[in-house]
């Protein structure tokens, strides 16, 4: 029994129901040769397998072994399903690997999932089959364009703002056109500057869409990561000049057109990322500085600090928030005595100015910066809205370019308005008051010079917008505010 209970792997004999066989004595008699010691390694090897998998339970038969599976036994409509969801980068490796999975790969089912979750496509097949394409072959001319798709800053003095999308079986780059005469929550309008044709049977082609009545011309491009650039032939972008001054858009674009149209670079701009915890929802706002129309600037957290930073225009303006150098309204009454606001600003501004004094300046560089996507440290969010609304109106005396402005407000915040001009020497701080309006809405007083800039949220969509982190978008931001 002792035997029995080693080979059937109990450890213990008690309960085992191994048929034994009863030793003869002629075996007995034999315990000690080796002609009984080999029967009775056969002996065992039968037990084990007998018992083999069974707990001690005699079996008839051993069990069958696991049917061998692999990705290549499954159905070709499985492995499309597995396939369109697999990166298209991976997708090579798959068609190298057998027959069946090279076959399965020109299936075009795969390939439009590709196209609509990398570039978002939507044309659909008749479309396609109209003009002899499939979605394989729209996705391989695709491919190489896919670092340009995003959003833009066009390296120049005015650093106007490039959108390029996917636009049907066109890859099209809009630019941003200032609004004159409009109201801050009005809509961006852009214009095409240049498309790229997918539709060409050998390669796809990239079009200039500038110059006098938009005549389509060649133009090349040169793409990178995180910027790229086009070069153009033609050079009568320039000589239409006179002609576009009587246009009011163009008084923009003056030092833009005095630039070499034929070389232009554009680099890549991030959204903030955003925090449950963020007074409100980052993201593009538009506001009036001077009569140039309407500038774009961006609102990003970090931490003890909010940020909005100009990305259009000739000017190079950041306002800084002290999210933890808050006001009290005092139910919308410190609004009627401005001079009772300026002393709140300014005995705040003196401290702040000991304080960097007593530490090093380290303030005024922004050692409070946090990458954004990260826990606020100063008024959250949720406590802006437990915040009853309370009457604004524009203090006596202020004077504001737009007049339709929010009449209620739930915060107000002491912050730095810093202003430099791009290719010249001026650069000069203006202390003042952020006042939070609503989650689209936002505003900032110059106390000394008492000017009022409303600021709206933009309410045009992105897409391909999203860091990689947030230290990629804080590089990002450095950058532009190094921008000289």
């Amino acid at each position: 029994m002792e035997e029995c209970a080693c080979l059937c792997g109990m450890g213990s004999s008690r309960g085992c129901r191994c048929p034994q066989k009863h030793q003869r004595p002629a075996e007995t008699a034999a315990a000690d040769g080796k002609p009984a010691q080999a029967e009775k390694h056969v002996e065992g090897d039968a037990a084990a397998r007998c018992c083999a998998g069974s707990g001690g339970i005699a079996s008839p038969m051993p069990p069958p072994l696991p049917p061998h599976c692999s990705l290549q036994d499954l159905p070709v409509e499985m492995l499309v399903e597995i396939f369109a969801w697999v990166p298209a980068t991976d997708l090579p490796s798959l068609a190298q690997s057998c027959t069946k999975f090279h076959h399965t790969l020109h299936i075009d089912s795969i390939w439009r999932r590709r196209c609509q979750e990398e570039f978002g496509v939507r044309e659909n097949l008749q479309n396609l089959e109209m003009i002899g394409m499939s979605y394989r072959e729209v996705y391989t001319k695709l491919f190489p364009y896919r670092n340009i798709l995003g959003l833009w800053q066009l390296d120049n003095s005015y650093r106007t703002l490039v959108n390029v999308v996917v636009d049907g079986l066109c890859i099209t780059g809009w630019k941003y056109r200032p609004s004159f005469h409009t109201h801050v929550g009005g809509p961006i309008h852009f214009k095409p500057v240049f498309r790229i044709c997918l539709t060409e049977r050998k390669s796809a082609t990239v079009e200039c869409m500038e110059g006098p009545h938009n005549r389509p011309h060649n133009r090349q491009v040169r793409i990178q990561k995180d910027w790229f650039t086009t070069h153009c032939n033609q050079t009568y972008h320039r000589k239409d000049l006179a002609a576009s001054l009587r246009d009011e858009w163009v008084r923009v674009l003056i030092g833009e057109d005095r630039q070499r149209y034929d070389l232009l670079t554009y680099r890549r701009l991030y959204l903030p990322p955003s925090h449950p915890d963020d007074l409100i929802r980052p993201g593009l706002f538009q506001y009036y500085l001077d009569d140039f129309g309407l500038k774009i600037a961006m609102l990003s957290f970090h931490g003890k600090y909010a940020r909005v930073t100009d990305i259009t225009g000739y000017s190079k303006k950041t306002l800084e928030i002290h999210l933890m150098r808050r006001i009290q309204l005092r139910d919308g009454e410190i609004f009627r005595y401005f001079n009772e606001l300026s002393r709140v600003v300014q005995e705040i501004e003196e401290q702040v100015i000991r304080e960097q004094q007593e530490d090093g300046t380290e303030e005024s560089q922004g050692h409070g910066w946090q990458s954004p996507a990260q826990p606020s440290v100063g008024e959250s969010r949720a406590a802006a809205w437990e915040e009853q609304p309370v009457p604004f109106v524009l203090p006596v005396g202020v004077h504001s370019r737009d007049q339709n402005y929010p009449r209620t407000c739930r915060m107000c915040f002491y912050g730095v308005d810093t202003l430099a001009i791009i290719g010249s020497s001026y650069l000069k701080s203006f202390p003042g008051v952020f006042i939070l309006f609503d989650e689209n809405h936002f505003g900032f007083i110059w106390r000394v010079e008492k000017c009022f800039f409303l600021y709206s949220r933009v309410q045009n969509t992105f897409q391909n917008v999203e860091a990689p982190s947030p230290q990629a978008f804080l590089e990002m931001l450095k950058n532009i505010q190094s921008m000289p």
